[in-house]
């Protein structure tokens, strides 16, 4: 049975989405290819659309939201609050302050550089 292990972003600046990223924990390393790996062997793979192009050079990037969406677990509500405002204020886009949500989270949203959707959680306790 096949089994998940890496999940690809293609991007369209390297240097914003590794920025992005690494702000939310993630440390990708490499050079035209860059990956980490998770805790649990699952990686997670940033490509440039050149090097997407270098095999596949009918690819063009998708437009705006709903591609893909990350959910990153935080380790308390405020952390939920802080990790936000962090992105935020390193000049990053917010899509949804973080809120109390009925199914008994603290939640919220940002877009990478790519507008993809980046969720921000944690357990109201």
């Amino acid at each position: 049975m096949p089994q998940l292990d890496a999940i690809g972003l293609a991007v369209s600046d390297m240097a914003a989405s590794l920025a992005f990223y690494r702000l939310l924990g993630l440390d990708p390393a490499g050079e035209a290819h860059m990956e980490t790996t998770l805790p649990g062997g699952t990686r997670v793979m940033w490509d440039s659309l050149d090097v997407i192009q270098s095999f596949d050079p009918a690819y063009q990037q998708p437009q705006g939201r709903g591609r893909i969406s990350l959910a990153f677990t935080c380790e308390s509500p405020a952390d939920v609050d802080a990790t936000y405002h962090g992105v935020v204020e390193a000049g990053h886009r917010g899509y949804k302050e973080p809120w109390d949500a009925f199914w008994g989270q603290r939640y919220a949203q940002v877009l990478d550089p790519d507008g993809n959707t980046v969720d921000l959680f944690a357990a109201l306790r």
